[in-house]
């Protein structure tokens, strides 16, 4: 098929979401791949999960892209992201990614979005560069560590070697919800399994690291959009981390609510947008 007609049957979102202007940041000799959406100094940073791309967004982008400027990048490891020449993934390095991008694009204050692994990521980043940051948003993601996390890194071995990508898919599988149609699934999967064993195991043990879970309290505006009655989600406790904490569950959706009912998913991001930009 010619490229020209092959575009014709991809879905107006996705085109929307490739229309941005790519950009590539530089990290410790890495690139980093991001792309920008929208204009105005009013800057949003879309950030992914395990073993996830910036297509994870393509829901969001263009929709919020019509007020705000909005950034989607791929983690180190990650889509079209170089990997350290060590190999090694952490939640720093995940967030310094993060404030390569930020700088590339000459903003001086952002919300930033992280769904699943990007919530610690972007709780990482807000402290390290509390400066820098106007709002979070936590998209079903965990602020404290599960229960395979506490006990070391042995979780994230089962993604290595010949049953790796057979763990993986059942896990991912785990994550959807009756409401992930057909299409939904495929596009999770192909990203998700698409990613290197290497960063499946990396990122994973990045995640378990018991130096990011920390009890510190964060005084920025924060936003929990999660899945309906969320295993990640606790509100009495968030309350105790986020002094400035709106919360929510949408009914009927699973780990990718943003992908489910983008809708409503929007609708909640966009009030807390304007409230945090007013």
């Amino acid at each position: 098929m010619a490229p020209f007609f092959r575009y014709l049957f991809i879905p107006i979102s996705v085109l929307l979401f490739l229309a941005g202007s790519l950009a590539a940041a530089t990290l410790d000799g890495m690139q980093i791949h991001s792309s920008v959406h929208g204009q105005g100094s009013r800057t949003i940073i879309l950030v992914h999960g395990w073993t996830c791309d910036e297509t994870t967004w393509q829901s969001q982008v263009p929709e919020l892209s019509k007020t705000y400027r909005v950034i989607t990048l791929d983690l180190p490891g990650h889509g079209k992201s170089e990997s350290p020449k060590d190999g090694k993934l952490s939640m720093d390095l995940f967030a310094r990614a993060v404030e390569a991008v930020r700088l590339d694009a000459k903003a001086d204050r952002a919300v930033l979005v992280g769904h699943s692994m990007g919530t610690p990521v972007i709780i990482q980043y807000a402290r390290l560069f509390p400066q820098h940051v106007a709002g979070l948003v936590l998209v079903d993601g965990s602020v404290r560590p599960i229960p395979s996390a506490k006990g070391g890194q042995s979780f994230a071995d089962r993604f290595a070697g010949p049953d790796g990508l057979k763990a993986r898919e059942a896990m991912i599988r785990g994550m959807f919800s009756p409401v992930t149609t057909e299409e939904m699934q495929k596009h999770v999967l192909s990203m998700m399994l698409g990613a290197p064993a290497a960063t499946a195991v990396g990122a994973m043990n990045a995640f378990m690291d018991p130096a990011i879970w920390k009890e510190d309290v964060f005084k920025q505006p924060v936003i929990g959009l999660y899945a309906d009655k969320s295993m990640a989600g606790n509100r009495d406790y968030m309350k105790t981390r986020f002094s400035d904490l709106e919360y929510h569950e949408i009914p009927g959706t699973g780990h990718f609510l943003m992908l489910e009912k983008p809708a409503e998913f929007n609708r909640l991001l966009r009030a807390f947008l304007d409230k945090v930009w007013r």
